[in-house]
């Protein structure tokens, strides 16, 4: 990942993070100038080390064009997310995995009853463009969503709009990609909040965004509530989703 100078200075807290992850370059004036590593004596204590790597569905290096991904998802009965030209089979998730997503989403449903937004679950692809290169176009299917803006529905069924709130819950198989590509994607596309659930520590961590830069990162955990930022009064109790 290549990250300015600027870039590291307002948000080095989270590239401290995603340097146990990927590879951080530090860029200046355009030119590659350092490299931002971990400290190996503490990394087998630091519990946002992610050993596996995400399960790309290409081979390493090869890239797939927007078209081309489109034609393989059409002809396909497999789900696939794509990010920055690769491409991302999706596994059938596991009981654990399906329970959490359960619980959150059945008090999504409750709360925005009657609210002009409107929680959704995947499979539901969502079509997000990032910051830096608008025409670097992205497919992902969130396990939880939230959307706002239903004009962006198109007469198809499509949804071309950006998520106000987007929950990932993790495995062994997407930490990666939901901890560092995800986050950053969601960043720069103009999610305004973005949950990670991580039943393996039964945590819940969320990011709100503000002008495409990480405003608060809050970490629940134990008995604690998660509550949203964006959405005052939407909370989910941890102890409900973890039991």
């Amino acid at each position: 990942m290549l990250v300015s100078t600027t870039e590291i200075q307002n948000s080095f807290g989270k590239y401290l993070k995603l340097a146990h992850c990927e590879e951080i370059i530090i860029t200046k004036n355009g030119k590659k100038a350092a490299k931002l590593v971990p400290y190996q004596d503490n990394a087998a204590r630091d519990p946002w080390i992610i050993n596996e790597s995400s399960p790309s569905y290409l081979p390493k290096g090869i890239h797939l064009t927007y078209e081309g991904f489109l034609k393989l998802a059409e002809e396909s009965e497999h789900r696939y997310e794509y990010i920055d030209g690769e491409l991302y089979l999706l596994a059938s998730p596991f009981y654990p995995h399906q329970k959490v997503v359960k619980e959150i989403f059945g008090r999504f449903i409750s709360w925005f009853q009657g609210k002009d937004c409107e929680p959704l679950v995947a499979p539901f692809d969502v079509t997000l463009l990032r910051l830096e290169n608008e025409e670097k176009i992205n497919v992902v299917q969130p396990d939880l969503l939230v959307i706002c803006d239903h004009d962006q529905i198109d007469e198809k069924g499509r949804y071309k709009g950006t998520p106000s709130l987007v929950v990932e819950v993790l495995s062994d198989s997407t930490k990666s990609k939901d901890l560092v590509r995800k986050l950053d994607l969601y960043q720069e596309s103009g999610v305004q909040e973005y949950w990670v659930v991580n039943p393996s520590s039964a945590e819940i961590y969320i990011y709100s965004f503000t002008n495409h830069t990480i405003d608060r990162f809050l970490t629940f955990k134990g008995v604690e509530r998660a509550e949203s930022v964006v959405f005052p009064g939407l909370f989910v109790e941890l102890k409900g989703v973890f039991a």
